[in-house]
């Protein structure tokens, strides 16, 4: 599972085929088919293995760091998971909008990955009700998600940089009690369409 997450995260879902995916396992062809039935169970099970990891990551982050987790899982998410080969990037940025092209079945084992890695990074942030934190979670992990997708899209590393370095910023607002609540207030103003 670990090498067909690298697989579909470096050359994404349509990039990679059952023998690109076996030779970066190790395993021959048959080997491939006697973990998976398809190119596709390979990718959910995949994709469901690394927000499991992620949400581990996020736990441990809280338990080690407690009231500091927030900036050291900001931090090393905007560096080294921005920096770091495809291959070894997280999952959201790298193949959520594969996931939104996948079948009915693969979308819903996401969703309910997604959701524990929610409950996680909640779990974590200050607020007065679930409701409130489970917002700013949403905030949170939107807000790291578009800024490594952004930094990884830029060739110049100088702007990468800073929005690495915006994203961090912003992140740290999720520590104080009450300073996201801008961030997420629903407002009455009308959608406006950017293109």
């Amino acid at each position: 599972m670990d090498a067909a997450g690298r697989g579909f995260r470096k050359h994404g879902y349509g990039g990679i085929g059952v023998d690109g995916l076996a030779r970066e396992a190790g395993v021959t062809h048959g080997g491939f088919y006697g973990h998976f039935s398809s190119k596709a169970e390979a990718f959910m099970a995949a994709v469901v293995n690394d927000l499991q990891k992620l949400r581990a990551g996020v736990e441990a982050v809280r338990a080690e760091r407690g009231a500091g987790w927030i900036g050291a899982f900001a931090a090393f998410y905007m560096g080294r998971k921005r920096t770091c080969d495809l291959a070894d990037a997280c999952t959201l940025p790298s193949l959520s909008v594969e996931i939104e092209r996948s079948d009915p079945v693969a979308r819903a084992a996401y969703q309910t990955e997604l959701l524990r890695v929610l409950e996680a990074v909640a779990a974590g942030l200050p607020g007065e009700t679930d409701t409130e934190r489970t917002a700013h979670a949403w905030v949170l992990l939107s807000l790291l998600v578009g800024g490594v997708t952004l930094a990884r899209a830029v060739p110049d590393q100088a702007v990468a940089e800073q929005i690495a370095t915006a994203i961090q910023k912003a992140a740290s607002m999720f520590a104080d009690n009450g300073s996201c609540d801008a961030a997420t207030a629903s407002t009455d103003t009308e959608t406006v369409d950017p293109s």
